[in-house]
């Protein structure tokens, strides 16, 4: 065989490796982004039961100020945890890739918890205030939108931890890496700080 003609053979097997090489770039890419919609996705959902949290945080207030004597600092502080969140979810749209803002919109959300979950302590010393059919109703409402919000939180988690285990395996992370900021680590939700030592909240 000629020269010329084992140099056409080199180049052609070249070229057969550096378009399998393309494919399989293109297609890990691929997965990528779809990895990565699924933690968007997930993370619209816990945006979802937030959004109905905060809904329901008005009528709350609003009912135990009308209960007599009831401790104002208690709902006013529900009242400032809640414009809190409003502010941090309005300079952080889509914080699932800024481990840095995701630090603050989840922060901001447990300071939320907290104060919900001061107020239904107090709550315990206001009888006919536990008595009312509306207050009742919030109660139950709040109660299973803190479930959903653990529920969506674990999926959350669940989404990331899969979306960083293909980000991060070889030779996934080349790709990832040649792509810049687009495929970052996914943060997790971690649990409340001293949420081992909360306070009981009978419902």
């Amino acid at each position: 065989m000629s020269s010329k003609g084992k140099i056409g053979i080199a180049v052609m097997v070249g070229v057969c490796i550096l378009f399998l090489i393309g494919i399989y770039a293109a297609g890990t890419y691929n997965a990528l982004i779809r990895a990565d919609q699924q933690v968007q996705s997930q993370w619209a959902q816990v945006e979802n039961v937030y959004q109905r949290r905060q809904d329901l945080v008005p009528n709350l207030v609003e009912t135990v100020k009308g209960a007599a004597g009831f401790e104002k600092s208690t709902y006013l502080a529900v009242t400032e945890a809640r414009a809190k969140v409003g502010q941090v979810s309005a300079s952080a749209p889509n914080p699932a890739g800024d481990p840095a803002q995701f630090a603050k919109v989840q922060q901001a959300q447990d300071g939320l918890s907290a104060a919900l979950s001061r107020l239904m302590v107090v709550v315990e010393n206001y009888p006919d205030l536990k008595a009312t059919e509306n207050f009742r109703d919030l109660q139950a409402q709040l109660e299973g939108t803190e479930n959903r919000i653990a529920v969506e939180r674990m999926r959350f988690n669940e989404a990331a931890q899969a979306f960083n285990s293909r980000r991060d395996s070889f030779p996934t992370n080349l790709v990832a890496g040649m792509s810049g900021t687009r495929f970052q680590d996914k943060s997790y939700f971690k649990a409340q700080a001293q949420a081992e030592t909360a306070p009981p909240v009978k419902f």
